[in-house]
């Protein structure tokens, strides 16, 4: 079993930045893969960044240049760091990791981009 718990989410302006942390409860060195989901009202949810155990990093087109995904292997969290925020960026954004041939998520975050 694994527990995941997202933090920072928030309000913020068009144009601002923030920075999303999943906090694994176990060593995200035995992750296979460790990503950031979000789901927008009405939308289903959508793969965000990604980032394997090997450092490969993978990202939507609408979030690139922006978005940036972090592993911080002595906190064991999984960070999201969020430049250029939009409108459209605003939705849960939910931690997921795969371990041990199982998926696990969090509970997620809310972000809004409103001024």
């Amino acid at each position: 079993q694994v527990q995941l718990v997202e933090s920072g989410g928030g309000l913020v302006q068009p144009g601002g930045s923030l920075r999303l942390s999943c906090a694994a409860s176990r060593s995200i060195f035995s992750f296979n893969a460790m990503g950031w989901y979000r789901q927008a009202p009405g939308k289903e949810r959508e793969l965000v960044a990604e980032i394997t155990n090997d450092g490969a990093k993978t990202y939507t087109d609408p979030v690139k240049g922006r978005f940036t995904i972090y592993r911080d292997n002595v906190k064991n969290t999984i960070d999201l760091q969020m430049n250029s925020l939009e409108p459209e960026d605003t939705a849960v954004y939910y931690c997921r990791i795969l371990y041990d041939q199982l998926h696990y998520w969090g509970r997620g975050t809310q972000v809004t981009v409103s001024s």
